[in-house]
């Protein structure tokens, strides 16, 4: 058997607002451990192939804006992507499935794709790799297969799933599969409270959970049925993508043209319980999954999945606590003290400090909303901006001045560019530098500088086998990132692209 990971990496993740920006998501942060939500979701997939044969390295849908720190984490990890498709902007799961079913099938395969969003947290490996095999059993024989969570309470935050009877012999031609396998019945929207203590009660429900396992024609073949628009759009939007780099940019007049949907409702909801009169239908199925899963998808479950004291407080970073009772402290920056908190989420960053009841953990969401609507940007990035050649940080800013700390990683080097607004002064605090400013090349060392006067062309690179840091104070009538005229980027980034450093 075959099987392709695809990788689905295009969520925003505001309700981890202040850790999680736009442009820096929760599938980028780790939150337990060294690796970020997108490695370990790449890493849960090591030993897989005992089970179930060859698993191919992943296909990841993204978005643009975050294409090179994708692929910096995957190398990171020692797993390259078979492909990085970017999105021009966001068609939820269902469209990006398409594009990557469609990239699976122009290799001559027809693989059994492993659908899995880049967010979410699994702590039993070895109970996936089971439920792997059977989901990928039912897929090879042509069913489309969802997996179930098995509900630990009666959560109102998730949608759920109601089973039908056992997966049958006459489905799967096998009497070997699970017991945890049965035929879908139905998708049930997020419940009230007490309908979803009847839904745990009754056994016969489990959390809607996201990931999925089918052949990728079966996709496309019920597309065909379901969603040709959708499906018209995605192809064209792949067959016009241009190579850039490393990556599939996929053409943005078709993709922006494709219909919005979720794989749920485009495709699983309407082949699951009672097959529609004349329209024959493949098995749609579910896979009960007991492995510790978590979404993510609010600071309350950070909690949930922490590490708790004796009183039920989880903390990370520089924190102090008395007489606080389960409650999250989490701190990137500065000392974080709570006194006699009760339920209670702090999330401090360099920029922000979120306070919240647990209860109120989903309308974190509401302050990203306030946010935007004032043009803040504290809801796009953090004060530290990633870069594929580095990061930069914004240290002090004033009237007419700016502070930045750059960070460029050995080898790498800034755009050949020019500002019409601000000069520059730099200077190298550790490593070494090659600047270019107008048509001179030169060196500089650590304690030494150099000024770039509005207008000049101007480049910055780390010639080195250490990280060159330096403090840049720029100065002038306007100093946005726009204000830049690219000439040579060797990372592919345009004038227009929104990488402006």
């Amino acid at each position: 058997m075959n099987i392709q990971p695809v990788i689905l990496s295009g969520g925003a993740g505001t309700r981890l607002w202040p850790l999680s920006r736009e442009q820096y998501p929760k599938q980028l942060l780790a939150f337990q451990g060294e690796h970020t939500l997108l490695q370990q979701t790449v890493r849960r997939l090591d030993g897989l192939s005992t089970l179930v044969g060859q698993v191919a390295e992943p296909i990841v849908v993204c978005n643009e804006q975050h294409r090179f720190m994708v692929a910096e984490q995957l190398r990171a990890i020692g797993h390259p992507p078979a492909a990085i498709l970017l999105e021009p902007v966001g068609r939820n799961t269902a469209p990006a499935l398409t594009v990557a079913a469609l990239a699976s099938l122009k290799q001559g395969d027809d693989p059994v794709l492993l659908v899995m969003p880049a967010d979410h947290v699994i702590a039993d490996a070895p109970a996936y790799h089971a439920a792997v095999k059977t989901a990928a059993d039912l897929a090879q024989q042509g069913a489309l297969v969802t997996f179930g969570i098995v509900p630990t309470a009666p959560e109102t935050g998730f949608g759920y799933i109601r089973k039908g009877a056992p997966v049958a012999d006459e489905v799967t031609q096998s009497s070997a599969l699970s017991p945890q396998s049965y035929l879908l019945d139905a998708f049930v929207e997020k419940p009230d409270a007490p309908t979803a203590a009847a839904y745990v009660a009754s056994d016969e429900y489990l959390w809607n959970s996201g990931m999925f396992v089918m052949r990728a024609s079966v996709w496309i073949e019920q597309l065909t049925r379901l969603q040709p628009a959708m499906l018209a759009a995605c192809r064209e939007a792949l067959e016009k993508a241009d190579a850039d780099l490393d990556f599939c940019r996929l053409n943005a007049d078709a993709f922006k043209a494709c219909p919005s949907d979720s794989i749920d409702y485009a495709v699983m909801e309407k082949l699951g319980g009672v097959a529609e009169a004349g329209n024959p239908q493949p098995a749609v199925a579910v896979v009960a999954l007991d492995a510790g899963w978590s979404d993510l998808g609010a600071w309350s479950a950070i909690w949930e999945v922490g590490e708790a004291c004796a009183n039920g407080n989880v903390s990370k970073g520089d924190v102090l606590s008395h007489d606080c009772r389960n409650s999250l402290l989490y701190s990137e920056h500065r000392l974080v003290a709570g006194i006699g908190l009760d339920d209670v989420l702090v999330v401090e960053t360099a920029d922000a400090v979120m306070v919240a009841h647990r209860d109120r953990a989903q309308d974190v969401k509401k302050i990203v909303e306030q946010l935007k609507a004032s043009g803040r940007s504290e809801c796009l990035v953090h004060r530290q901006v990633f870069r594929p050649w580095g990061s930069y940080e914004g240290v002090d800013a004033g009237p007419r001045f700016q502070v930045k700390r750059i960070v460029v990683k050995p080898g790498a080097a800034l755009s050949l560019q020019m500002h019409h607004h601000r000069a520059e002064h730099w200077i190298v605090v550790t490593g070494t530098a090659r600047v270019t400013c107008g048509d001179k090349e030169f060196l500089l060392s650590e304690n030494q500088s150099t000024y770039i006067p509005i207008g000049e062309k101007h480049r910055l690179e780390n010639p080195g086998a250490v990280p060159l840091e330096i403090i840049e104070v720029q100065s002038g009538g306007y100093l946005g990132e726009d204000d830049i005229v690219r000439f040579e980027d060797r990372y592919g980034r345009k004038g227009s692209d929104l990488d402006k450093k």
